[in-house]
């Protein structure tokens, strides 16, 4: 199965378990792979023919607007779902990074994998 990428998107929500971070929106950064069979798009060079990136990258950034999850996981989980219905995706991997949320690290986050190869 092809996939199509989406890596190092950024997007801003209320995220997070304490008081304070109610309060605030927040950077996360996600990293999609997106199973589909690319040879119908690339035979006839149809945008309709694919999963296009752009919706897929603006309907996450709504999602994201739109959300005032605690935990990350259900970030995670319930965008996941919304995109594989939204968009027919069968498979999909997703990597959803919280930048400074633990000092001395980098990002915390999760990664998972939903539907069907």
């Amino acid at each position: 199965m092809d996939r199509v990428l989406i890596e190092g998107l950024s997007v801003e929500t209320v995220i997070g378990v304490y008081d304070w971070e109610r309060t605030i929106r927040q950077r996360l950064e996600l990293d999609l792979e997106l199973a589909t069979d690319l040879r119908p798009a690339a035979a006839g060079d149809d945008l309709d023919r694919t999963l296009d990136y752009a919706a897929i990258s603006q309907r996450i950034g709504e999602f994201a607007a739109s959300s005032r999850f605690e935990l990350v996981e259900t970030f995670a989980e319930r965008l996941a779902a919304m995109l594989r219905e939204e968009f027919g995706i069968a498979w999909l991997r997703l990597t959803l990074r919280k930048p400074g949320a633990v000092a001395n690290a980098r990002a915390v986050g999760v990664r998972i994998e939903r539907g069907e190869r």
